[in-house]
């Protein structure tokens, strides 16, 4: 076993370090067999496998069939379930549990209120239903021994016009688990600046909000977001890369909008796996989350969507730690820059980094300490 080896988290680590997950889709997050359960209760018959263990097979295929349209139908077969008080409230309580059995300890997950208006409920009851949903979920994991905090971002669908309808919902139920809000949906041909109001309500009431750019769209993209519109935070915000030259003796050179992201801290909601599927990157290795790190920008590491990409936090981390062989000391950068980022006040941030976060990680660094003195002296005496 090599030194850099060692350095490595085990899996076991990496799903016992504390995360923080700032970029997640309610909707695309749902267990195999709940979509199965859900179907079945609201007659439902359009799904393409209706067993559990193939379902979630065919998921994570569409997503990486390179097919668009094949993409999108995914989550018309989630969002079909998702209709009713009890639906919303069984997804949302079981989001916060397996987010904390994967050693979530903060989460922000997104939702669309107006793709869920079919079964009658009104935008308000939508919320207060995701809101109980979280709330119980987060009792089950206590009751397990593990805790976790989820707040919830309303997001408008910028191809449609009711953000500024969304931005006052999520205003409204600021006090009752909402942190935030968000617009997503294709960024080609929708910019962001069709949505200004909303955004200027948001400012006016000293509200945070992220916005999902850069990601299949490109550097005007994110000018927008930022400069126009005044985001907290980009929604993934990955086609930075396009105003960073590398040389060829490794000199980086940013340009100004890409030294203005970095400089004024703006964090980027990555997520890697997703990304690949959507094609705005070739591969891990040469994701832009490398290079984003190694020049210090305020990089936090994401799902997107669970289900479709197959994936968790831990799954992330894993796949970014083989990749760039990164430490628990790198777990820990990330998870910072999260919470630091987290849409909720900055007391019970910096609570959240200083009693939780930096503990786990000392903790689970004590145990890399032993282990690799334990390897050290098992490689020395083998070869005494």
């Amino acid at each position: 076993m090599t030194s850099q080896n060692l350095n490595l988290p085990t899996a076991d680590q990496i799903r016992r370090a504390p995360k923080v997950l700032l970029h997640d889709h309610l909707d695309g997050g749902l267990r195999p067999g709940t979509v199965v359960d859900l179907a079945r209760a609201c007659g439902y018959d359009a799904l393409p496998e209706t067993d559990p263990e193939r379902l979630g097979r065919w998921f994570r295929e569409a997503a990486d069939s390179g097919s668009l349209e094949r993409y999108l139908e995914t989550f018309a077969h989630t969002c079909a379930v998702m209709q009713t008080r009890d639906a919303f409230f069984r997804v949302a309580a079981e989001c916060a549990e397996d987010l904390a059995d994967d050693g979530v300890v903060y989460a922000e997950v997104r939702y669309a209120p107006e793709q869920h208006l079919e079964g009658g409920l009104t935008l308000d009851e939508v919320v207060a239903a995701v809101n109980d949903g979280f709330r119980e979920g987060e009792r089950r994991a206590r009751e397990r021994g593990r805790r976790i905090r989820v707040g919830a971002l309303l997001t408008a669908m910028r191809h449609a016009a009711r953000s500024l309808e969304i931005a006052e919902l999520a205003n409204a139920h600021r006090d009752a688990g909402v942190v935030g809000f968000d617009i997503a949906g294709a960024e080609a041909g929708f910019p962001p600046t069709r949505h200004l109001d909303a955004f200027e309500y948001l400012k006016r009431e000293n509200n945070h909000f992220t916005i999902h750019a850069g990601e299949a769209f490109g550097l005007p993209s994110i000018w927008q977001a930022i400069q126009w519109c005044g985001a907290d935070r980009l929604g993934h915000g990955v086609r930075i890369i396009d105003d960073i030259e590398v040389a060829d003796d490794g000199t980086v050179t940013l340009g100004r909008l890409a030294a203005y992201v970095r400089d004024k801290r703006i964090p980027l909601e990555m997520c890697p796996t997703s990304n690949l599927q959507t094609g705005a990157a070739a591969s891990y290795a040469e994701h832009p989350i490398g290079l984003l790190r190694r020049l210090h920008f305020r990089t936090t590491v994401n799902t997107d969507n669970r289900l479709m990409s197959g994936t968790s936090m831990s799954r992330e981390f894993e796949l970014l730690s083989e990749t760039f062989g990164y430490t628990l000391d790198d777990m820990q950068w990330f998870t910072v820059n999260g919470m630091k980022s987290a849409f909720i006040p900055f007391d019970e941030r910096l609570a959240m980094i200083n009693d939780v976060i930096k503990p786990g990680y000392a903790e689970l660094k004590s145990e890399w300490l032993f282990t690799q003195t334990a390897a050290t002296r098992a490689s020395s005496s083998e070869t005494a």
